[in-house]
């Protein structure tokens, strides 16, 4: 049986056209005229081109986009590609990155790493950390924090003692009152991440390998 080299999924948006990332790029081309040629849609539909892993030039992806959309009831809403841009693979490099502070972050201070940071000691109120990666605080945090500077919703805030003002992860922010700083310190080292709901939310330390096992990349162990 020939392998399919252009998918068609349905989705609540509209469509997905998952195109093959390792076939000849011509075969590709060939395919998914016939695809969109036979799609035999009524009404206009919001279409996503997903090109995996393959490296597609701007021009190229003009030509899948003009494809797809001299069917006129198909639109190309969006690209979606898995290839990292120089800029991107740069950025990634750097939020993985780690520094370390040693010190208290004191009222008015501001302690800022690309990466990851560790603070060794307390945030006083109105001290405040920023990390384009995640934050850990041995100590008590009391002030101010933001991790996932630039958008990484994947990033995470850990304290000894968590009784932080504001706590910030990628776009979410959120106030904690004093009601609040009681309800999660009900036990030491509380972390703070994007639940699947896309709010705030707090456990304890030791539920991260669960929600983030990217971070365990120790080996050996059970």
């Amino acid at each position: 049986m020939k392998k399919q080299l252009v998918n068609m999924k349905g989705t609540k948006d509209g469509f997905v056209l998952r195109l093959d990332d390792q076939c000849a790029y011509v075969d590709l081309v060939e395919e998914l005229k016939k695809k969109v040629s036979e799609s035999g849609i009524d009404g206009k539909v919001n279409v996503q081109l997903d090109l995996g892993y393959r490296y597609c030039s701007e021009e190229q992806i003009n030509e899948l986009i003009k494809i797809v959309q001299e069917t006129e009831q198909l639109i190309v809403s969006k690209v979606q590609s898995e290839v990292l841009t120089i800029q991107e693979s740069n950025q990634k490099m750097i939020e993985s990155q780690q520094d370390t502070y040693i010190g208290v972050v004191r009222s008015g201070q501001i302690v800022r790493s690309a990466g990851d940071i560790i603070v060794v000691g307390n945030v006083n109120p109105n001290g405040r950390v920023e990390a384009g990666g995640n934050v850990y605080v041995l100590g008590r945090l009391k002030g101010i924090v933001h991790a996932g500077l630039h958008g990484n919703k994947e990033a995470i805030i850990a304290a000894s003692r968590f009784e932080a003002t504001h706590i910030m992860i990628a776009d979410q922010v959120q106030a904690m009152s004093d009601e609040h700083v009681k309800a999660i310190n009900h036990a030491e080292m509380t972390c703070a991440f994007i639940g699947y709901d896309g709010r705030i939310t707090y456990d304890q330390i030791h539920v991260l390998k669960n929600i983030r096992p990217l971070l365990n990349v120790s080996k050996g162990g059970s």
